[in-house]
């Protein structure tokens, strides 16, 4: 097995353990502060991380394209987790974590018109039977 599989595996996980964790801590508090505290012990974390496998010279090669373009990542997803927190405060986590997933067909088609990636068979096809999944569990 290659190494971002792997990682990609890993960060599945612990992305399913994310949605119900986030769910449970929710008790009793709105979406936003939940968030905005999950928000801190994430900072806190990557910047150890960080701290810790980021070759200090590195700094040094950032570019503005690459805070500009991180930025935006950034603000994307802030956005996204605004929305994500609202919508599992109110409703099933199965049912959010499923719609949330979709943005893997928002991702195929912005890196097919962006970036250029191939739109395989394959691609389609999985793709279109990620939209067949999210569309019969998200129906009541």
């Amino acid at each position: 097995m290659e190494k971002w599989v792997l990682f990609a595996l890993v960060s599945m996980v612990f992305a399913g353990f994310t949605s119900v964790i986030a769910k449970l801590g929710l008790t009793g508090i709105s979406g936003e502060l939940g968030m905005t505290v999950r928000t801190c012990f994430v900072f806190c974390f990557v910047l150890m991380f960080a701290a810790v496998s980021v070759d200090r010279d590195e700094l040094w090669s950032l570019t503005r394209q690459n805070f500009f373009w991180l930025g935006l990542s950034g603000v994307a997803t802030a956005v996204s987790w605004v929305f994500y927190y609202k919508a599992i405060k109110m409703g099933q986590v199965s049912t959010v974590a499923l719609i949330d997933k979709g943005s893997f067909i928002v991702a195929v088609l912005l890196a097919w018109l962006i970036l250029g990636e191939r739109m395989t068979g394959r691609v389609i096809l999985g793709t279109a039977l990620i939209l067949a999944g999210l569309i019969v569990v998200s129906r009541k």
